[in-house]
């Protein structure tokens, strides 16, 4: 009989522990690698590409330089993805703010047992038993709580913590400042030669389809011998010599317009028109080197990041040193419990313990010696950053200085191969070297003015380094509204105020 107690007895938690084990085994099996499905592929693709052009205000009208920034700041994925990172650390920030408050924790239960929980009494000097075995808990009981508990070593980690999240949001804040200087600076490299595209593609293809023309009129004349072949081949070397570098400033302006196109988030095959707009007065060569030195070391966003940086690794520390002392934790609760035998089924208990564990003091030094050397290395990091700061700054006035030379140079090259075709026009006559003559000056007088396009936006890049080097803001801290007019009106704004608070002087326009 006391045999088959104990088989019982071990039988049923062996057979629970199997079951427990099995389901285990069940759930490790449904773990294999599960591949997506084309179906679900192709659904995931198109609605990405529905999500990447949703809500855009429609192209009404030719798009200025502005109005270019503009929706790239809006539409750009990137910027999008900064906003949603600067938005998830403001978020973190708010949940480590709670992370302080105290513990209120609630609880219930149901406890169950498949024999009597008791025991026997012995006396100790003796150990004869004095009393029979007996219990004073049920079986099957529920149970449930609501306690308070603080500890002060948590709420202080919590509040390093917190300063830390705290910082981070800032730093992001940073990043995003960053991220649409960035952008403001891609528009300018992209915008002014896509204008350029716009302006000279169709002359571009007119003129090569006179050149294809008049190759096609010499192979005619080189077949029936009306001019020396020496001087027919040459001449078709020169209209294949004016083919090839056509073709190739026609793809760099097809691509200029692509990139642009990418910039703005404009879905692929939209027809839209740059605004043909006065090009604006470009500023002259800044000469208060040292006062734009010091606003990029006071604005520079990623100078501004690295000194927050700084402060989250010194709370790091701060928390590791903060665990070295004594800890007190405080604790009070409701409890309460349904066995019948209890004396008391519901109760109020409270505590105060202070804990110490001293031999933790030894990090002390260490933790001392890597805040010194924490700091240093911040700080030697700040100040490398700081070091090409500074270089980025005199060098990009140094090359706006020669892109402002070139400017000047394709400009007069420009007039002179103007001159140069309205003398080849004028004196054209039906002769074949004249027709290629004047083909070959206009081909030239196309190039410079290309040439000269280029330049500009050459010009326009070397002023967004500038502008970039010493850290501006693009936006004001406050707008009224975030459609692209009004981003495009805050944007013009902003600049001009820097350009005459920083910037200062003009370049004086140059007579054409």
């Amino acid at each position: 009989m006391k045999n088959k107690t104990l088989k019982t007895r071990f039988t049923r938690p062996a057979l629970l522990v199997a079951a427990c084990f099995s389901v285990a085994l069940t759930g490790c099996g449904s773990l294999a690698p599960v591949p997506y499905k084309a179906d679900e592929i192709k659904d995931r693709v198109a609605q990405d590409r529905v999500q990447m052009y949703a809500e855009q205000e429609p192209v009404t009208g030719p798009i200025t330089f502005h109005e270019a920034a503009a929706r790239a700041l809006k539409y750009n994925l990137d910027y999008k993805l900064k906003l949603m990172e600067g938005a998830l650390t403001k978020d973190l920030h708010d949940v480590s703010t709670y992370e302080m408050l105290p513990r209120v924790v609630a609880g219930a239960g149901y406890a169950w047992r498949n024999n009597d929980s008791g025991g026997r009494s012995i006396g100790i000097e003796d150990r004869v038993e004095t009393l029979r075995p007996s219990t004073s808990q049920e079986r099957e009981r529920t149970l449930s709580n609501l306690t308070f508990s603080w500890n002060a070593l948590d709420f202080g980690v919590s509040y390093y913590r917190a300063q830390q999240k705290a910082d981070q949001v800032l730093m992001a804040e940073e990043r995003r400042r960053k991220v649409v200087q960035n952008v403001l600076q891609d528009v300018r490299n992209s915008y002014w030669r896509a204008l350029a595209a716009q302006k000279l593609i169709g002359r571009v293809d007119t003129l090569l389809a006179r050149v294809n023309k008049a190759l096609k009129q010499a192979r005619k004349i080189e077949k029936t011998g009306l001019m020396p072949q020496p001087q027919v081949l040459a001449y078709q070397r020169a209209l294949l010599d004016a083919v090839n570098l056509l073709t190739l400033r026609r793809q760099d302006l097809e691509l200029a317009r692509s990139e642009l196109s990418a910039l703005m988030s404009i879905p692929p095959g939209t027809t839209y028109t740059l605004a043909d707009e006065k090009e604006a007065r470009l500023p002259a060569v800044p000469d208060n080197i040292e006062e734009l030195e010091q606003i990029a070391l006071e604005m520079r966003p990623e100078i501004m990041e690295e000194w927050y940086r700084k402060r989250v690794t010194e709370n790091d520390i701060k928390a590791a040193k903060l665990l070295l002392w004594p800890n007190l934790s405080v604790d009070a609760g409701f409890q309460y419990d349904s066995n019948k035998y209890n004396y008391n089924r519901d109760w109020t208990d409270a505590g105060l313990r202070l804990s110490w564990n001293i031999l933790k003091l030894a990090q002390y030094p260490a933790l001392e010696t890597a805040l010194e050397t924490q700091n240093k290395t911040d700080d030697m990091r700040r100040m490398a950053l700081s070091m090409a700061v500074l270089t980025q700054v005199r060098v990009g006035v140094q090359r706006y200085a020669l892109a402002l030379s070139e400017l000047d140079f394709a400009e007069d090259s420009l007039r002179v191969d103007q001159r140069l075709y309205n003398f080849a026009k004028a004196s054209a006559t039906a002769q074949a070297d004249s027709e290629l003559e004047l083909i070959r000056t206009e081909a030239r007088t196309l190039l410079a003015e290309y040439q000269r396009y280029t330049s500009y936006g050459n010009v326009q890049a070397a002023w967004g380094r500038v502008y970039n080097s010493v850290g501006l803001d693009v936006l004001p801290q406050t707008i009224s509204s975030n459609n692209v007019k009004t981003l495009a009106q805050a944007m013009e704004s902003t600049m001009e105020d820097w350009r005459v608070q920083v910037f200062k002087n003009v370049r004086p326009a140059k007579c054409r």
